[in-house]
């Protein structure tokens, strides 16, 4: 795959210092040195050490990568939002994993993605998964499709540039409008599972509004900040409002649903690679859906 620039500037400069302004890990340097990429400046092959003195073309090549045989394919289909060269975009059904596990081996997501990867044909069959949600959450989980779209995604997820949003519905009637949560979470203490609010743990920072009150439910708009396990559900379950159909949360159970009521409705990034912000949009699930027309006044 290749991945071309302009140097624009008249400073000079190594190409690997270009590389890295335009978000090229040194793990993917390395990748392309031994194992079968290339750097080229005008089209000649160079090292990465070589100067630039401006107005030069560089491209990478990057390797073909090998796929992962711990990895199993399952043939289910996948519900593809969105899909590019570098990225594709799946809205996860709940009660589906994101990747398998001790208890789950097959037929995750990931395991549905190389599926897919491989009935289209792509030479690269390495799964990227980026994001992910619980089993039980529905919505957008977005998928790299190279080593290097999944290092520009690991940068906006550490300066919290990704923009994720939800809709959940919790228990009771929330006062405010708009609202903040501004508490560490960590393990809850002999679970291996469950999370809680506690001071020993790492900082979470959640944000809401209100979207529509029902009888004794509250519909809330949620983004995220931090991106902790369980943080929308445990957030709301410490402030006495946890999520409808959250069981390990204490949250109330109703004939609607089968689940927490959480699904990923948005998710926003820059991607380099397009030059604009890409936006996709996950529609309500059915479950959902009568949940809040069930309780609606």
């Amino acid at each position: 795959m290749k991945f071309t620039w302009e140097n624009t500037s008249t400073t000079p400069m190594k190409v690997k210092t270009l590389l890295t302004a335009h978000g090229v890990t040194r793990s993917l340097l390395k990748k392309v040195k031994f194992h079968g990429g290339a750097i080229l400046v005008d089209d000649q092959p160079v090292l990465a050490i070589h100067m630039l003195t401006g107005g030069e073309s560089v491209t990478m090549v990057t390797p073909d990568e090998v796929g992962n045989d711990f990895l199993g394919v399952s043939e289910l289909p996948i519900d593809v939002l969105y899909e590019d060269r570098d990225y594709l975009i799946v809205n996860k059904p709940a009660g589906v994993a994101s990747v398998p596990a001790h208890r789950l081996p097959d037929n995750t997501l990931a395991n549905r993605v190389k599926g897919y990867y491989r009935a289209q044909g792509y030479q690269n069959e390495v799964v990227h998964i980026t994001t992910r949600l619980d089993r039980d959450t529905s919505g957008i989980v977005l998928f790299a499709k190279h080593h290097f779209a999944h290092s520009i995604i690991d940068r906006e997820l550490k300066t919290h540039a990704m923009r994720k949003m939800y809709l959940a519905v919790v228990s009771g009637t929330l006062p405010n409008a708009h609202g903040w949560f501004d508490q560490p979470i960590g393990r809850a203490e002999g679970s291996f599972i469950k999370r809680t609010v506690t001071p020993t743990g790492r900082a979470s920072l959640t944000e809401y509004w209100v979207v529509k009150r029902l009888k004794n439910m509250t519909v809330v708009r949620v983004r995220l900040h931090t991106g902790r396990t369980h943080q929308i559900r445990v957030h709301f379950a410490a402030a006495g409002h946890p999520l409808v159909g959250d069981s390990l949360y204490g949250g109330p159970s109703h004939p609607a649903i089968d689940r927490q009521a959480l699904h990923c409705m948005q998710l926003s990034f820059e991607d380099p690679f397009i030059d604009h912000t890409l936006t996709t949009f996950a529609p309500l699930t059915p479950d959902l859906v009568r949940l809040i027309q069930s309780e609606s006044h």
